[in-house]
């Protein structure tokens, strides 16, 4: 926790020390479509919003809220995002990530960040439910409430289409190859267009 705690204030610091001239923004996505590419199958059963019966793609519902400052023009950023879902197994989870964002390409309406940073994911204790087979990613003992993962380097890739001057159409995929990819959709509003 004091590495999260230390990593959180070294990236504040860094996005509001001499900020050059960028488009901070705000913006909340909708989920979405968590992807197994190996499937679930020991588990799937316990997956009620599944869309075949291996657990390869679930629909998840809930929201991430994030906010984005950049630190040189609208090339580097820090990106703080909250989200709360349904998980898989229709309970209640979410992550906490914080993490450095960089521009990969951009065009008039069109534009692609990366980037990564440490994430903490959590989730109601799967291991209540009867017949689940724990794959030990996540901690957490039988009677614990949550199951918890730690992850240096959780990240995503995301595209953006300018729709107005202060408002973005926002696609986000998380790449967690082999476990787990995710799709989140929503929107990105500019806070300092008038700079």
């Amino acid at each position: 926790m004091k590495q999260l705690f230390l990593m959180l204030l070294l990236c504040f610091c860094i996005a509001f020390c001499e900020k050059t001239y960028a488009q901070d923004n705000v913006g909340v996505k909708f989920f979405g479509l968590s992807i197994h590419p190996k499937g679930e199958k020991e588990n799937a059963f316990l997956m009620p919003h599944k869309l075949d019966k291996n657990g390869y793609f679930v629909v998840n519902l809930g929201a991430e809220v994030m906010y984005e400052a950049f630190f040189y023009k609208d090339i580097v950023s820090v990106k703080l995002i909250q989200a709360l879902y349904a998980d898989c197994a229709a309970r209640l989870g979410g992550f906490s990530h914080i993490g450095f964002r960089a521009k990969i390409f951009k065009t008039k309406k069109h534009s692609l960040y990366g980037g990564c940073g440490p994430t903490i994911v959590y989730k109601r204790n799967w291991q209540e439910l009867d017949g689940y087979v724990n794959p030990h990613r996540f901690t957490g003992n039988v009677n614990d409430r949550w199951q918890r993962l730690f992850l240096w380097y959780g990240g995503e890739f995301e595209y953006k289409y300018c729709m107005t001057e202060r408002i973005d159409f926002s696609a986000s995929f998380v790449p967690g190859y082999p476990d787990l990819m995710s799709l989140a959709l929503g929107v990105n509003v500019k806070l300092n267009t008038n700079k």
